[in-house]
């Protein structure tokens, strides 16, 4: 021991250049192992589908995570044709957070504290080698801190373009990004007053008009979905997970370390009231998010940056401070390390997302063939099969389920009348079928029919009702799609039904029939029909629900209306 603490001794005195450049590249390395060796997550193989399809936006994200995995496709195969470009990413961005540091007498010993914090950081670690959009959207963080610091410093050219550049990445990278720019402008208030900074703006719009473009032809999809359909009321667990969450997300010991600094510490100048406000600022507002929904634990993981910095300068000028890092933070990373060693190696349950996916893929495969398989709600299913067998994958939101990339792409409309594999427990349909040690559920169809691109249009006058009351509303089914439907088809007959739920995008919706004037046999290809329909409230006990109508085939209840809330009221 005392031999290999002389080595560390021996390797930290040396120049701290290159042992910064050291430490960057066994950085760099652990991340292509972990690359390499850890198998693709859900999230991942739905993005590799944004990096096959380019596109200015997505249903889900901006277009940035998909415009990286394109790069890293087009120069690798297997994980790496996910992952390249954020390995690159992250070296790139601990590069620009020691820039932002810019310590005036650099030693070996300053450079270990600085990867020491880094390393720390859990979900920091994770997207060294995760590739979805916190990613890049880390690197821009880093990338606008820097274009500010110059700023403040001198309104140059060079500034100007650093940081407009930075902040239009950090939109075309993550929604969040309107926090980030936010809550700096909020630290700094008198920015708002030089006319430079408008240019800056400006310039940042005008790289954005693509993506704005993309939104408003189809529609503001994202901000539909992250604005109105996230949200699913209070409850108390969610609000009751966030701290030990943001504790998890920055490792327990160095979260500890950044309330220590936020309590003891005062900001020395403009920039760094900006990095408190920033972890601040993220912290109190999905604080605050997690009154009206659920927030995912990575969602502050942008704070990251601002940790590195306040963290490293103030060890420096606070004794106990250094001494708890030294001890405590350092010794943590072996816990990080631990963690990293145990995501490949197959001993975690499958149920947890990091293994037996491709296994599980390339059993549906034996079965399916070269037929498309048709996927029900689960989106994470449909681009896992996809990327671990390059075979076609569709899928089709139902009623309780959220819609997707994949409700844009609409690619089951080119599989219409064709034979596919059905995956999944279709009831009175589905055979098992034995691979392995496993059991495949699904069945073979001759000519497929889906009913998803189907809408149906409604104005519910009545908003109140009793139970057994009958509900009577006007409605126009539409079919925008180039093909009949057969209402009467042998493999895939369409009904009508009304679903309803209170919490419908937590995938509680139930249904209950209804019965049109007129039967439908064919809705013509880029036809429409117009009915009336029929249906007696069920027993419900008094609420107000979300009301949908549906069109319900063997496989789902597609979601073919708008969600109406209506009020359900006891008779007295």
């Amino acid at each position: 021991m005392k031999r290999l603490g002389k080595v560390i001794s021996q390797i930290i005195e040396k120049d701290w250049k290159q042992f910064f450049l050291s430490l960057l590249i066994a950085w760099i390395c652990l991340n292509f192992l972990q690359s390499f060796f850890t198998e693709i997550i859900n999230d991942e193989a739905y993005y590799f589908l944004y990096g096959e399809n380019l596109a200015w936006g997505y249903y889900d994200h901006p277009p940035m995570v998909g415009l990286m995995i394109f790069i890293s496709k087009s120069l690798f195969g297997g994980n790496l044709s996910i992952r390249f470009m954020t390995i690159l990413l992250q070296a790139a961005t601990l590069f620009l957070c020691w820039k932002l540091i810019e310590e005036k007498l650099p030693d070996p010993k300053k450079v270990l504290l600085f990867f020491i914090i880094s390393g720390s950081l859990v979900m920091f670690n994770a997207y060294g080698f995760f590739t979805t959009p916190d990613a890049p959207f880390l690197f821009f963080t880093a990338l606008f801190l820097c274009g500010y610091k110059k700023f403040l410093e001198k309104e140059s050219q060079t500034a100007i373009i650093l940081m407009s550049a930075s902040m239009a990445g950090l939109i075309y990278s993550k929604y969040h990004a309107v926090l980030v720019i936010g809550f700096v402008i909020l630290s700094n208030l008198k920015i708002l007053l030089r006319y430079k900074f408008w240019i800056t703006c400006l310039l940042a719009l005008i790289l954005l008009a693509p993506h704005i473009y993309w939104q408003a032809s189809m529609n503001f999809p994202s901000f539909k979905y992250h604005v109105n359909e996230r949200t699913n009321g209070f409850e108390w667990i969610h609000f009751i997970k966030y701290i030990p969450n943001q504790m998890l997300v920055f490792n327990p010991v160095t979260f500890i370390a950044v309330v220590y600094v936020l309590i003891k510490h005062k900001a020395s100048d403009v920039f760094e009231r900006g990095l408190i406000f920033l972890i601040l600022g993220f912290f109190c507002f999905f604080g605050a998010l997690s009154l009206t929904r659920r927030v995912e634990p990575h969602w502050t993981v942008a704070a990251s940056i601002p940790i590195i910095l306040l963290l490293y300068h103030n060890s420096l000028r606070d004794g106990r401070l250094m001494q708890f890092v030294k001890k405590w933070v350092a010794l943590s990373i072996l816990l990080v390390l631990i963690t990293r060693l145990v995501l490949p190696s197959g001993l975690l349950s499958e149920e947890l997302g990091f293994t037996g996916k491709k296994k599980g893929c390339k059993e549906i495969e034996s079965i399916a063939g070269d037929l498309p398989v048709v996927f029900t709600g689960s989106f994470q299913q449909a681009s896992i099969y996809h990327f671990f067998t390059r075979k076609e994958s569709l899928l089709l939101s139902a009623s309780n389920s959220r819609q997707t990339q994949f409700d844009i792409w609409k690619k089951e409309l080119e599989y219409q009348g064709r034979p596919v594999f059905i995956y999944g427990q279709i009831a009175g349909k589905s055979q098992q079928y034995k691979t392995g040690n496993r059991t495949v559920e699904g069945y073979f169809a001759k000519h497929f029919q889906s009913v998803n691109r189907v809408v149906i249009e409604y104005n519910l006058m009545q908003k109140e009702y009793f139970p057994g009351e009958t509900l009577s509303v006007d409605i126009e089914i539409i079919n925008p799609s180039g093909y009949d439907i057969d209402f009467q088809h042998p493999e895939f007959p369409v009904t009508c039904k009304v679903g309803y739920g209170i919490k419908p995008e937590k995938g509680k919706v139930e249904f209950f029939n209804c019965e049109l004037n007129e039967p439908v046999n064919i809705l013509p290809a880029n036809g429409k029909v117009k009915r009336k329909l029929k249906a007696i409230v069920p027993r419900l006990a008094p609420n107000h629900y979300r009301f949908l109508l549906t069109l319900v085939n063997p496989v789902c209840a597609a979601r073919n209306s708008l969600f109406t809330t209506i009020e359900i009221k006891e008779r007295k």
